[in-house]
């Protein structure tokens, strides 16, 4: 018994270990080499703890950034109270989430080689951090004390199966009008922007105005690289802001503005802006490795099991489809976000954090879908509701959903299904623990 605890505690009760564990043994399975076998394995447990650090900066970063428009718009309840946050959920929750992932996989595979259902989502960073969001609305829930991890493991596996198995096959009449085949399929948490939008640019938009019709200029290309845009957009957000907070001469601006131990405030929000995206370039660097080598893993052990499966893949692979309507569909979240950032802020008092590496893959996604039925109104018009539900949904989630988990994570790193979802996660939550 011993024995089994101490396994429990120091392998499997650690994320990094269990995520390390899982990538061998697919490797193993695969007959990889010795050198692929120990680098893989060691790179995915890198990755993940990566991630850990990549989101300490980013919640350093939020610590200013929601204080100071709360300022801004004068609200006095905006803080998020007490939240365990991504880095202590990871050690505590971790190792239910990352072996949900798994298990959710092979039902997934299971399911498409079973059923007509041939989809196998291969998008692996949407599928943990999809994963721990639905987690965090569990433990957010049942309470932290009150989940046990068999039960955890149990749902979630469930749920996650089912969604990723019947995501990709609800977006597939709408991603063969994008690329005029079946052979891949969307596998990602914005299906349901793009559902929307092609349903909306197809009542409101004009197809014949195609967006690829349309001669961009050079000059605009920047905003296609992700971390510019965030450190950009963000950038313009922290200065604005603090310009209000350096004229407006309240105690609570100037408690602020002490935090820059001196500097100039307007240089030391800057430099928040460009922290916030560097720890989103951190996170994402972790991912990369993290994904790396598990998507293989998972990818190996499909191919044999489902013999013409179809890949569900990461949005990017829509966007050479319409490049244009890429920028169309980005811009439009982008002055949506804008819009609802005030219009939140003054309504029901929350700070809404525009997530730029939310706005642009999903807003960008949104528009190719939009620009499929609608054309240029359509791709803006997905952009427009891209921005919308992630707006009004991260308010939903940091509130009422995982207030006590991961309301950090939320501001970043959730988006559209995990908004359109979460609301059903906790009524089974309610039902089943």
């Amino acid at each position: 018994m011993n024995v089994l605890t101490w396994l429990a505690t120091n392998i499997f009760g650690v994320p990094a270990f269990l995520i390390g564990i899982i990538v061998l043994l697919g490797l193993l399975l695969q007959k990889k080499t010795t050198s692929q076998t120990v680098s893989g394995t060691f790179k995915a447990m890198i990755g993940f703890l990566i991630i850990n650090a990549g989101a300490g900066i980013i919640v350093g970063a939020l610590n200013i950034f929601q204080p100071m428009w709360a300022e801004v718009f004068g609200l006095k309840a905006g803080s998020l109270g007490k939240f365990l946050g991504q880095t202590d959920f990871n050690i505590k929750f971790g190792s239910a989430v990352t072996l949900a992932m798994f298990l959710g996989f092979l039902i997934n595979v299971l399911l498409a080689r079973f059923t007509k259902f041939k989809y196998i989502y291969l998008t692996g960073h949407m599928m943990f951090w999809t994963t721990s969001i639905f987690a965090g609305i569990i433990v957010n829930t049942v309470g932290k004390d009150n989940v046990s991890f068999v039960g955890l493991v149990a749902f979630l596996s469930i749920f996650m199966g089912l969604y990723w198995t019947f995501q990709p096959a609800l977006v597939q009449p709408f991603m063969r009008k994008v690329t005029g085949g079946n052979a891949i399929a969307l596998g990602h948490t914005s299906a349901s922007v793009a559902i929307l939008s092609a349903l909306l640019g197809k009542v409101f938009g004009n197809k014949e105005n195609d967006s690829e019709k349309i001669k961009l200029p050079k000059g605009l290309e920047f905003l296609r690289d992700s971390n510019v845009i965030t450190a950009l957009t963000m950038g313009l957000l922290f200065i604005v802001g603090a310009i209000f907070i350096t004229l407006k001469g309240t105690p609570e601006s100037h408690a602020l503005i002490k935090q820059a131990s001196g500097q100039n405030f307007i240089m030391y929000s800057i430099i928040q802006s460009f922290t916030f995206a560097g720890g989103i370039a951190v996170v994402l660097l972790g991912v990369k490795m993290f994904i790396g080598e598990i998507v293989p893993a998972f990818n190996g052990i499909a191919t044999r099991l489902v013999p013409g499966a179809i890949p569900a893949l990461d949005c990017p692979v829509v966007f050479t489809f319409a490049p244009n309507a890429v920028i169309l569909g980005f811009l439009g979240a982008f002055f949506g976000a804008l819009i609802w950032l005030v219009v939140i802020g003054n309504t029901v008092s929350y700070v809404f954090v525009p997530t730029m590496i939310v706005l642009f893959f999903h807003g960008a996604t949104a528009g190719v879908f939009g620009n499929s039925t609608g054309g240029v109104r359509g791709a803006l018009i997905g952009g427009f509701v891209t921005s919308t539900v992630v707006a009004w949904g991260q308010y939903i989630m940091v509130h009422f959903l995982i207030s006590s988990t991961i309301p950090d994570t939320a501001m970043w790193a959730a988006d559209n299904d995990m908004f359109v979802l979460g609301p059903i996660v906790k009524f089974l939550a309610h039902l089943l623990f």
